[in-house]
């Protein structure tokens, strides 16, 4: 099992110097980061312009890849492929699509993203997630790609209190999986299942064949905040990632049991990659903050395997 990262937490690291770094401190792949170079939204990145991208372009780049003896592990594009403003989801598919097809030309095996969501029924959200993903995981077939979906519930995201990423929990997996059976993976994340009380172990034994890929984060259960707004603090304007009861972390600094996951995961037959996604309040604000926590995660799995 290798251990990489996701590069949305380094955004104003140029891929040069972000591959240089991951091969000196360990870390052998990269989940490329692949919003558009000029996006506004915080907490992302585009460290290579996949809609420019060029053939030549990405030679160099898998040449400068083999140099440094780092992979990338997939391209990471998260926005809600089901957003209410049309132009807006039009815009994000056709973003989807050259992230796919910066994929195919770079030899990435694993194209990850969101289902999204908008404020009706979740069986209305899964039919027409399911319209939407059959041509999405097509398209990227043709290429040689897989698509996979990450579980984070984004709550609050498409409308306070309610979760904006219709692909968090096994009901909603199974329901999507029925309307996209071949081709349409999970990128899986424990954090998200173990705040949420879904039996993360249990999980990953049951859906071994659609894990794709897997993040590495934890999640630090807060008992002050837990105390003064109970469970309900997402809903009543708590920040959950500051102040409410619970905040993701590095793993190792949070309830995650890392050694029963990895052994789980290999116990079902995932041999792949573990990409810590770096969420940490604790080691944020500056670059170094932020290599900080990833040394952190690194050395923690890097103990466990």
């Amino acid at each position: 099992m290798k251990i990489g990262f996701l590069t949305a937490c380094l955004p104003r690291v140029p891929f040069g110097d972000l591959v240089a770094w991951a091969a000196g401190e360990g870390f052998q792949t990269i989940e490329l980061a692949a919003w558009p170079v000029d996006s506004k939204r915080g907490g992302v990145a585009g460290q290579i312009d996949v809609a420019r991208l060029t053939a030549a372009e990405a030679a160099r780049s898998r040449d400068l890849l083999e140099e440094h003896g780092v992979s990338i592990s997939a391209m990471a594009y998260y926005e809600n492929n089901l957003h209410t403003d049309l132009s807006l989801r039009r815009e994000y598919h056709e973003h989807l699509r050259r992230v796919i097809d910066a994929a195919q030309m770079l030899h990435v095996p694993l194209v990850g993203t969101f289902v999204g969501g908008w404020p009706a029924d979740p069986p209305e959200i899964i039919r027409a997630a399911g319209t939407l993903f059959r041509d999405l995981v097509s398209y990227a077939s043709d290429r040689g790609v897989r698509l996979m979906i990450e579980n984070c519930p984004m709550d609050n995201w498409a409308q306070w209190g309610l979760p904006g990423n219709y692909a968090y929990s096994p009901e909603l997996w199974d329901a999507l999986f029925n309307e996209v059976p071949d081709g349409l993976g999970l990128n899986f994340d424990p954090s998200h299942l173990y705040w949420l009380q879904i039996d993360y172990l249990r999980a990953t034994r049951d859906y071994a064949s659609k894990i794709y890929h897997a993040h590495a984060k934890d999640t630090e259960f807060v008992e002050e905040g837990w105390y003064r707004y109970g469970v309900l603090a997402e809903q009543l304007g708590g920040n959950p990632w500051r102040s409410g009861w619970w905040r993701y972390r590095m793993p190792g600094s949070g309830g995650v049991d890392w050694q029963a996951f990895i052994d789980t995961l290999r116990d079902v037959g995932y041999d792949s990659v573990l990409s810590i996604e770096h969420e940490d309040p604790e080691y944020e604000g500056t670059e170094e903050k932020v290599k900080e926590g990833l040394r952190l995660g690194l050395n923690h799995l890097a103990g466990l395997l």
